[in-house]
């Protein structure tokens, strides 16, 4: 398990948190600039090494009801994983004219990959599609067809 030091340097080298100083010693880190009303990434970092990362936006980390999840027992690598997306999935999401050709006034929900290649999935006329830019890249019947294919394809929901 990483000691309170060791957590603080890597959550230290993301430069747009904010740290906040809470009771009984404990750490918090904002994202001032979110999208959303959550502007906590890292929640009540404790001397003892415990403490809670935010991943409400994000699907593969167990999480409590209020979308945290424990990094107690994290790795290094595992926390800088956890923060990255974190921080990427509460940032406000710019949309290019050719995008907001293509969703209107539709809700769109985005994945990305790792070598950062964005797409677009939006609901129309009883169909998922997937966009990348302004080209329709696949289309499907039920959403669960369509996360299964992004799946395999090395995208994750942002």
């Amino acid at each position: 398990m990483l000691t309170f030091n060791e957590k603080l340097a890597i959550i230290e080298s993301f430069p747009e948190l904010e740290r906040k100083d809470v009771s009984l010693k404990r750490v918090n880190f904002q994202l001032p600039n979110s999208a959303s009303d959550k502007k906590n990434v890292v929640y009540h970092l404790h001397p003892n090494g415990n403490g809670f990362v935010f991943a409400g936006n994000l699907h593969n980390y167990e999480q409590d009801e209020k979308g945290m999840v424990n990094i107690r027992d994290f790795t290094a690598d595992e926390l800088k994983k956890l923060i990255k997306e974190s921080i990427e999935s509460l940032l406000p999401v710019e949309k290019s004219l050719t995008e907001e050709a293509i969703i209107g006034n539709q809700v769109e929900e985005r994945w990305v990959n790792g070598e950062k290649h964005h797409l677009i999935v939006i609901n129309e006329n009883d169909s998922w599609n997937i966009y990348f830019g302004l080209n329709l890249e696949e289309s499907f019947d039920t959403y669960g067809e369509v996360e299964d294919f992004l799946t395999e394809e090395g995208f994750r929901r942002v």
